[in-house]
């Protein structure tokens, strides 16, 4: 497998609502903004054009297609859609790659959440035969996740809100982030429970917004002559969607996932995890094997601002950002999809 540069990430604000702003008009700032950062001047200048967005969100079949207007309708480019947070549209325009069909990327990644309401809209996703009846949304399953790990014995409920606290106070350094600010443990465990075991906090902010992504062989990033972060590893796993079949409490398909993409190969600075919820931190951690040293969601993570489609190539562009600014030398950056950490990708990212 050959080694494949990150070159330019660019995400928007995270904004509760974003008023009449369409999906397109979401989607072409961020694009235009990585082509400048990567000294490109139109779609036209990379091989391959890979999306990622949710349909439901916009309550049609096939509702993604709109945002390709963000493209430009001619002339005609080479492109795909997953209908899967963005992350998963980097590994197949990694995939392209590596099999010599492209030499260059363009992803992005858009959600515009504040329409209708995140939590129920998603329960459309699961098994329609014995979940979705139920009519159970996220949060009611991620509070069933919590109450596992918490039952363990091994995590406290102040454990949970150290994670917000940390969120809370990285944040401060990330323009882009929705929710900030400095915060105790025993100021957010006085707040009222939401759904036990979870309280507000504990639960990721609904966010609208776009991120974009430009990626290409090693030889054409030095060609271009722009600083690069380097994708050494990449791996995806998927666990049954059937939640009472699963151990909540801990997460083999990242396990899996961290050990194929080589997260163990080398010490780890700094780590991205996607984690909407804040009990899924942990989980995801322990999940990797990182210790205290290692930096954890520097950016503040998902908790602070949840770009529903696009958090999870944000996690990657975070982690290549601060490794071409030369903050941290190897990284690790975590995506999700699905109900209680069902599918986990894992990416390990070094400096050029």
């Amino acid at each position: 497998m050959q080694d494949v540069a990150i070159v330019s990430f660019v995400q928007s604000d995270c904004v509760r609502h974003a008023g009449a702003q369409n999906e397109v008009e979401l989607i072409m700032p961020v694009v235009q903004a990585a082509l400048k950062e990567a000294g490109l001047s139109s779609v036209q200048d990379v091989d391959f054009t890979c999306s990622g967005s949710c349909d439901y969100q916009q309550g049609a079949a096939f509702a993604f297609v709109a945002g390709v207007d963000a493209l430009g309708a001619v002339p005609p480019i080479k492109e795909s859609h997953v209908e899967m947070d963005a992350a998963w549209a980097l590994y197949e325009s990694w995939l392209k790659i590596q099999m010599g069909q492209a030499e260059s990327a363009l992803i992005y990644g858009f959600g515009k959440s504040s329409p209708g309401q995140l939590s129920n809209v998603l329960s459309l996703q699961l098994d329609p035969y014995y979940l979705a009846p139920l009519g159970v949304d996220t949060i009611s399953l991620a509070a069933m996740q919590a109450r596992s790990l918490l039952e363990s014995g091994e995590v406290s409920e102040a454990d949970l809100a150290e994670v917000v606290v940390n969120s809370r106070a990285n944040a401060k350094n990330n323009p882009h982030a929705q929710l900030s600010g400095d915060f105790t443990v025993d100021q957010l465990l006085a707040e009222p429970e939401t759904v036990s075991p979870l309280r507000k906090h504990d639960c990721c902010p609904i966010s609208d917004g776009a991120a974009a992504m430009i990626i290409c062989t090693v030889e054409k990033a030095k060609a271009m002559g722009k600083p690069y972060a380097v994708i050494k590893g990449i791996d995806h796993r998927i666990e049954t969607h059937h939640v009472t079949l699963r151990d909540l409490s801990r997460s083999p398909s990242v396990e899996i996932a961290a050990e194929k993409a080589g997260v163990h190969d080398a010490p780890v600075d700094v780590a991205e995890i996607y984690a909407p919820f804040s009990h899924q931190e942990i989980i995801v951690k322990r999940a990797l094997g990182l210790d205290d040293s290692v930096a954890i969601n520097p950016s503040g993570g998902v908790l602070a601002g949840h770009l529903f489609m696009a958090s999870g190539l944000s996690r990657v562009g975070e982690v290549a950002k601060r490794i071409i600014a030369g903050e941290y030398k190897r990284g690790v950056a975590h995506a999700t999809s699905g109900p209680c950490l069902q599918q986990n990708m894992i990416t390990v990212l070094e400096g050029m």
